[in-house]
């Protein structure tokens, strides 16, 4: 659900343009780009595993303070709070917090059931949807157009940068998601780690876009 997840970081701030896009892009993928930190300090754990789902060579199989249900309902609170402090603004602090969680519902609807809701122990969910390639793409690619249709319907660019900065982001994820449609397993787990860092750089990127567009003002 790699575009879906960035799609609800677009549809935030068409809610609640206070805040940066690439804060909202962050807050929609801030679980994703946690989990890598928790692996390389051992804390969570994942493999290499071709045939997982039919989409998925990995297993996810002990990620519960980045993935769990208990965790990210935390997570989404201390984005919430924070938000409040830095924006002193109760729709932006509920729209971060709610964008945090969205991540775990698009996860629950893709992946099979391997999402705890407390600890490590205990029942895992998840709707399989990874097994149903065309179901999965229909739907992260719906919600990723969906997304990128109201946050550049609601802004215009004041530069060049952001025109054409928009339209770098949107390719360079569309490329990212290409690739990996392909299924090709990874070398290994800490390649996939590396790759997730590098959302960053999509952060970066929104952010500095948004600052080159203003909200457009529709009057009836």
């Amino acid at each position: 659900m790699l575009i879906a997840h960035y799609a609800a970081g677009f549809i935030s701030k068409r809610v609640d343009s206070q805040p940066s896009l690439g804060v909202y892009l962050a807050a929609a993928q801030f679980l994703d780009l946690l989990w890598p930190f928790l692996l390389f300090a051992g804390i969570e754990h994942a493999r290499v595993d071709p045939g997982n789902t039919r989409m998925t060579p990995l297993d996810f199989y002990d990620y519960p303070f980045s993935h769990g249900l208990l965790a990210v309902l935390g997570w989404s609170v201390l984005i919430a709070l924070l938000g409040y402090w830095r924006y002193r603004r109760q729709r932006t602090a509920v729209v971060l917090g709610l964008t945090v969680l969205s991540h775990w519902i698009l996860d629950l609807i893709a992946h099979r059931p391997d999402l705890p809701l407390l600890g490590s122990e205990g029942t895992r969910v998840g709707l399989s949807l990874w097994n149903w390639p065309l179901g999965a793409v229909s739907l992260e690619l719906a919600l990723f157009l969906s997304g990128i249709w109201l946050y550049f319907r609601g802004t215009r660019a004041r530069d060049k940068i952001g025109k054409w900065g928009g339209i770098a982001l949107i390719t360079l994820l569309s490329l990212v998601w290409l690739g990996s449609l392909r299924g090709t397993a990874p070398p290994s787990i800490e390649a996939v780690a590396v790759a997730g860092l590098l959302q960053w750089l999509f952060v970066a990127l929104g952010g500095w876009v948004d600052r080159h567009r203003e909200a457009v003002t529709r009057t009836q």
